[in-house]
């Protein structure tokens, strides 16, 4: 059989080195979980973010298998933080009923002067903690995340297989509300 095959000139062979590459690279997995979830809530936050003037209010929620749970509810204006709350309660064994145990408000000028509560962080700092900390692939854990406030992160973090108490290292957002 005398059928030549033609020479392919070194113009194909860039044309399929670069749709190969191209191929390998949107093939490539992201390294941190509920990637589809996080874009959404994102992009919720960011219209808030827009409509609120970046200026709002959220509350976050820490509770205990004991009973004891934690508040802090943290104001930020025009994108800056610009107050900070804290409420510690337990339950009353014999009435069953909470009752706070510690309170204090921190002011722009007081910010960090108590040890207790969740970080003075906007609600960006929230989101890029998720995505670069709480939402990070990694083995033995279990990832978790929830858009509850109109679309925007509730929940977030993860805990280690196999803990039993109190082991979720992350974030419960209570409400986000404009000011």
């Amino acid at each position: 059989n005398d059928r030549k095959i033609p020479k392919m000139k070194p113009a194909h062979y860039l044309w399929m080195l670069l749709a190969v590459i191209t191929a390998l690279g949107s093939c490539k997995k992201s390294d941190f979980s509920h990637e589809n979830q996080f874009d959404r809530s994102y992009q919720a936050w960011l219209d808030f973010k827009k409509n609120s003037l970046d200026s709002y209010s959220y509350k976050v929620s820490a509770g205990s298998w004991t009973g004891v749970s934690a508040e802090t509810v943290i104001t930020v204006k025009s994108g800056k933080v610009a107050g900070r709350g804290y409420e510690l309660k337990n339950i009353n064994r014999t009435t069953n009923q909470p009752y706070t145990m510690t309170s204090w408000k921190e002011s722009s000028d007081s910010l960090n002067t108590h040890a207790e509560g969740a970080p003075p962080l906007t609600l960006d700092d929230v989101y890029e903690k998720a995505k670069t900390q709480w939402l990070l692939k990694r083995k033995n854990v279990k990832i978790y995340f929830e858009a509850d406030n109109a679309g925007m992160i509730s929940s977030c973090g993860y805990t280690q297989n196999g803990c039993v108490d109190d082991c979720f290292q992350g974030v419960h957002i209570h409400y986000i509300r404009p000011l």
